[in-house]
C-alpha cells in the first residue's frame, strides 16, 4: 500500500514538472536574428512573444485623421504601424516590423508589383554586407513558408523595398530589417487584396 502511495506521488511529480518545464529549443534563452548574423538573448519563450505581438499588433479599424484619399497607404515608421486609409475619417491599421539604425527611409512611392508567395532575391549590397559577418546569403529563394517575405508583397516603386509577410512574427513591432516593413502574414493576405497597382505608399519617419 505504501509503495503503491510513493508510485502515486512520483508520478504526480513528473507530471507536473513535465507540464511546467517545456523545453524550447537546445539554445534555450537566445533566438538567432538572421539580420545581426548573431544570438540574442530573450526574456520569453519565443511563443509567448509571438502571441503577445499579436495581441498587441492586432488588426483594427481606427479613427485616423489624414488629408490623404482613401486607398493610401500610410506607414508610420516611428509607431510601428501602417494605416490603409478609408472613408469617413477612418483607416484599417495593421502592425509592422520596420528598418533597423541606418535603413530607415521615407517619402512617396506606388505600388508597382504585387505577389503571392514572392520568391527573395537578396540585393547584391545585402549579401556583402552579411557574408563580412560570415554570412553566406543565397542568390535565390523560392517563394514558401521559410521565405523571409512570407505570404505576400507589395513592391514600392522602384526601390529594392517591398511591403511584405514574414516567417518571424516575433519581429512586428521592432526595427529589424534592411529597409523593409514587415507584416503578420495573415495581416499582408488582408491587405494584399484591398490593394490595387499603382496605390499610393507614404512612408513616414517620423
Amino acid at each position: 500500500m505504501l509503495s503503491g502511495i510513493r508510485i502515486f506521488i512520483l508520478t504526480l511529480l513528473l507530471t507536473v514538472s513535465s507540464f511546467f518545464v517545456m523545453p524550447i529549443s537546445s539554445e534555450a534563452g537566445q533566438y538567432w536574428d538572421p539580420q545581426q548574423s548573431k544570438w540574442i538573448v530573450y526574456r520569453e519563450d519565443p511563443r509567448f512573444m509571438e502571441a503577445s505581438v499579436k495581441r498587441k499588433y492586432k488588426r483594427k479599424l481606427v479613427r485616423y485623421r489624414t488629408d490623404e484619399e482613401p486607398g493610401t497607404i500610410i506607414v508610420d515608421t516611428k509607431g510601428r504601424y501602417l494605416y490603409h486609409v478609408q472613408s469617413k475619417g477612418k483607416a484599417m491599421r495593421y502592425g509592422i516590423g520596420v528598418g533597423r539604425d541606418g535603413f530607415r527611409w521615407s517619402g512617396n512611392e506606388k505600388v508597382t508589383r504585387k505577389a503571392k508567395w514572392p520568391g527573395w532575391t537578396p540585393p547584391p549590397e545585402m549579401r556583402r554586407r552579411e557574408a563580412a559577418k560570415g554570412r553566406k546569403l543565397p542568390s535565390y529563394m523560392k517563394g514558401g513558408p521559410e521565405n523571409p517575405l512570407g505570404a505576400r508583397a507589395l513592391y514600392l516603386g522602384s526601390t529594392i523595398y517591398r511591403i511584405h509577410g514574414t516567417n518571424e512574427a516575433w519581429s512586428i513591432g521592432k526595427a529589424v530589417s534592411s529597409g523593409c516593413f514587415r507584416m503578420l502574414n495573415s495581416d499582408v493576405e488582408h491587405l494584399y487584396e484591398q490593394v490595387d497597382i499603382g496605390t499610393k505608399v507614404v512612408i513616414e519617419q517620423g
